[in-house]
């Protein structure tokens, strides 16, 4: 039974449509006032497992407890103390911003004068003020993102679901709706989040990596770059396309990524020569100046998608 300062405790979750196992046996803990963050390539089994966790998909097997409730068998107590924003817009296009607040504060059943109140606040808090009179179809990406999320933590949640969020905003949108997140935990609101973008899963305090429906990398962003240390290396050369060619026959490297006329290069765990790297590259008629660099979370996901799915030790 998760403790008070665990929000999600999900053990061994699966899910079949048919043949297909969209997530296969996942276990997940998620800490209060964490911002945990969901990273995976499309069709990893992200918002499946998001929706078994809220109630909204039931599980084909495996144990939830979110917020102290089991679910599905308590989803309905779950709804009441969660949001949850999903990467459509969800709300009514047909009616204006705070048309739209004021209908989401009846359904959750705030009472006439908190429900003034909560909806000025919120206008005021996310930018909407100009905007409350002009109908939400009408309004920009960022505008449209803002009231959703406004819309989504109306009724104070202690647990906002967020899949994908960003996906259809321009970058300062993002970085503005990742500052708002960050406001809300600070408050003590426990954030899962779903994104592809790197940057912002490095924002997160703690990241589970889907693939194929299982876990396959959990951490802090410094635990998983932590993990690849020596393993990540950066090429100078006049050809960089060469010698990537050159590069990715040799045994043990992962990828090789062209970044401007430098390669970015990944191994597998079975050690590197950079002696035989020379030596290949050099036997090809190419010269490269090889050294070691920092790997990023765009290195660990890749080292771990690029693989057979298998379930590995949980970083603790």
């Amino acid at each position: 039974m998760p403790g008070d300062e665990v929000a999600i405790q999900a053990s061994g979750l699966t899910k079949c449509f048919g043949s297909l196992r969209a997530v296969d046996s996942l276990d997940l803990t998620v800490k209060r006032r964490q911002v945990y963050g969901f990273l995976g390539p499309n069709g990893s089994g992200k918002s499946t497992a998001i929706r078994m966790l809220c109630g909204l998909l039931t599980p084909t097997a495996g144990d939830i407890e979110v917020l102290g409730l089991r679910i599905p068998e308590q989803a309905e107590q779950l709804r009441y103390h969660i949001g949850y924003m999903t990467q459509q817009f969800s709300l009514f296009s047909d009616l204006t911003v705070r048309e739209n607040l004021e209908f989401l504060a009846a359904i959750h059943g705030l009472e006439s004068r908190n429900s003034r109140k909560r909806v000025e606040q919120l206008l005021q808090e996310y930018q909407l003020e100009e905007r409350q009179r002009q109908l939400a179809g009408t309004l920009s990406g960022g505008q449209r993102q803002r009231l959703a999320l406004a819309g989504s933590v109306l009724h104070q949640p202690e647990l906002l679901f967020l899949d994908e969020p960003t996906s259809a905003v321009d970058p300062e949108s993002r970085r503005d709706f990742w500052e708002k997140l960050f406001e809300l935990a600070d408050e003590g609101t426990t954030i899962l989040v779903s994104s592809h973008y790197m940057d912002e899963a490095e924002r997160c305090h703690r990241l589970a990596v889907l693939d194929h429906g299982r876990l396959v990398a959990d951490g802090s962003p410094a635990e998983l770059t932590g993990g690849l240390e020596g393993r990540t290396f950066e090429v100078h050369a006049q050809e960089p396309r060469r010698v990537r060619q050159k590069l990715l026959q040799i045994a043990g490297v992962i990828s090789a990524a062209q970044i401007g006329m430098n390669l970015r290069v990944l191994c597998d765990d079975s050690g590197v020569d950079l002696q035989q790297w020379q030596q290949s590259l050099e036997g090809a008629g190419l010269e490269a100046q090889i050294e070691p660099t920092a790997p990023s979370l765009e290195d660990v996901f890749v080292a771990v998608t690029s693989k057979p799915a298998q379930k590995p030790e949980a970083v603790s």
